[in-house]
């Protein structure tokens, strides 16, 4: 049963498209001399997309066992079959627990360190997407624990996250503009997700949604791309790196540095838990903070 729902994952049988995608959009790029691509930048993507999947193995075996388990004790395993309400019910909701994964990423200083390879390319393109964040791995499941307790099996689970990320994948490109208004204001669009990627203080941990931008409407994480202000890609400090071990620690290795230096244990957690840029010397630089500074909403 472990390995059928391993099975459902559509992630490695979207992977030739990926790549497909990737070669394409690149010599679009070096045709029309965009500098949307760098070589080395890309394998450094496509290192971390290997590391992803590798680290990933036994966590995402022991959250399909504790989905299996928690779906088999659940009052409402015999109510939620696969109707196809329980598909749509499904969708919003692995989207839901997605926003609050990416959104928790960004806001915790140690999730953070797990998914900060996935931002620190300054380049934005299909690559880009395959530079995924690995220490998140570790991590990620815990945020669709509840769903097989309201009686959905880990099998539609992993067919519907892996959709999910298969829709992600085509947002990270420069190439497509801004979409219909009734489009941008419902989904997560390549312009919503350029914002995502902006190491600008107004973009700085927005726009978390996966196929729907409405969770950042709601709980005030939206951001608008805007004209006036183009995207700077990457981070606030870039780590001018394609090292695969530099991209994949560099921020672990901060915060142990951080940790070493920290004068209380009350400092350690804060440095941990806190969002990136809360130091105990000061100055403060998360990005609410830096927002609120700069008299950005």
């Amino acid at each position: 049963m472990v390995e059928q729902i391993l099975q459902d994952d559509l992630s490695l049988l979207a992977l030739p498209l990926y790549l497909a995608a990737m070669l394409v959009e690149a010599w679009h790029s070096q045709r029309h001399h965009l500098a949307h691509y760098r070589l080395f930048d890309t394998l450094a993507s496509l290192s971390m997309l290997v590391a992803a999947a590798v680290v990933e193995l036994l966590p995402k075996l022991l959250a399909v066992v504790a989905f299996l388990y928690l779906h088999e004790i659940s009052p409402l395993r015999d109510v939620v079959g696969r109707q196809w309400w329980a598909w749509v019910l499904l969708f919003f909701l692995d989207d839901f627990a997605y926003y609050w994964f990416h959104r928790a990423n960004h806001e915790v200083r140690l999730f953070w360190a797990g998914h900060v390879n996935h931002h620190s390319s300054q380049h934005m393109n299909l690559g880009t997407a395959l530079r995924q964040g690995v220490g998140e791995r570790l991590h990620k499941f815990l945020f669709w624990i509840w769903l097989p307790l309201l009686g959905f099996d880990p099998a539609m689970m992993i067919t519907v996250i892996s959709l999910n990320l298969f829709y992600q994948f085509w947002l990270h490109t420069r190439a497509v503009g801004k979409l219909h208004p009734w489009i941008e204001a419902v989904f997560n669009t390549p312009s919503h997700h350029r914002v995502h990627h902006g190491s600008n203080v107004r973009y700085l941990d927005r726009n978390h949604g996966g196929v729907l931008i409405i969770w950042d409407r709601l709980f005030g994480t939206f951001s608008e791309e805007r004209d006036d202000e183009p995207v700077i890609y990457g981070l606030t400090h870039n780590i001018e790196s394609d090292n695969p071990w530099t991209v994949l620690s560099h921020e672990y290795r901060a915060i142990w540095r951080d940790l070493r230096q920290a004068n209380s244990w009350g400092d350690r957690l804060h440095i941990l838990l806190l969002a990136p840029g809360w130091s105990a010397q000061g100055p403060d630089k998360r990005a609410a903070t830096l927002r609120q500074q700069a008299g950005i909403r």
